[in-house]
């Protein structure tokens, strides 16, 4: 496994926000998929759990569809799918029990993308994919500091050597990450002890290498997956429920 710093600065030279999966689609259109009903009490978008691979899944565990983001909180293109996605994504189609949304981080960014991720999984699964929209729908100010070139770099050269921790609370303290978690009802005590987790660090990391092996091969953001298979060029909303209805949805 590459080491923490090779794959947060991977990124910036080899990997694009707005870059998304380049090869594979769902074949041929597929028989509509019946409804599943969800757990008695419950509806499927209260079922959220960890998968193995390090993500956030949301809807029936057991769907015939099984949609896959690999992307990067940072990304306005993954922030303008999440804006127009998440609402007809989880009402239209979770809801129903025909298909589950996994999101796995993806550091495209590299080290600005490092707090987001932390403070974003640490929250804990019942709100996990609230705080990522949220996250998506405050996501200009963020832009703006990633924009900042000048102290973007200061802040890289400072931190160049630093620990995983230090990169994490660095960019957090820059980016106004751990404001941003304050005011959605995290404390700064727990904010600091998620961004000074080295085993959530270490987990992160081990995503990234994983991503970009076969058979994900994950070059950029937002990639989106259908049952396994790459969605072809997929960037918007569109575009992934167009997919969506051709495997049955």
């Amino acid at each position: 496994m590459k080491s923490l710093l090779a794959l947060l600065l991977l990124p910036l030279a080899l990997m694009a926000c707005g870059k998304g999966a380049d090869s594979g689609t769902p074949g041929a259109p597929a028989s509509p998929v019946a409804p599943v009903a969800a757990p008695k009490g419950q509806d499927w978008l209260q079922v959220v759990s960890k998968t193995p691979e390090g993500g956030y899944v949301v809807g029936n565990p057991d769907a015939p569809i099984k949609l896959l983001e690999y992307g990067s909180r940072t990304c306005p293109t993954c922030g303008a799918f999440g804006r127009t996605a998440m609402q007809p994504l989880e009402n239209t189609y979770v809801k129903s029990g025909k298909v589950s949304y996994e999101f796995r981080d993806f550091l495209v960014h590299g080290p600005p993308d490092l707090p987001a991720s932390l403070l974003g999984r640490c929250v804990g699964t019942a709100t996990f994919f609230p705080v990522l929209e949220a996250m998506y729908q405050g996501q200009a100010p963020f832009e703006e500091k990633l924009q900042d070139q000048t102290a973007t770099a200061a802040l890289q050269q400072k931190l160049v050597n630093a620990p995983g921790p230090a990169i994490a609370n660095g960019w957090a303290d820059y980016m106004g990450f751990v404001d941003f978690m304050k005011q959605r009802g995290l404390s700064e005590a727990k904010a600091r002890a998620c961004l000074n987790d080295q085993a959530a660090i270490d987990q992160l990391t081990k995503m990234m290498d994983d991503a970009g092996r076969a058979p994900y091969n994950v070059t950029g953001t937002p990639s989106f997956y259908i049952n396994g298979k790459k969605l072809d060029t997929a960037l918007s909303w569109p575009d992934v429920e167009q997919a969506l209805r051709a495997s049955g949805a």
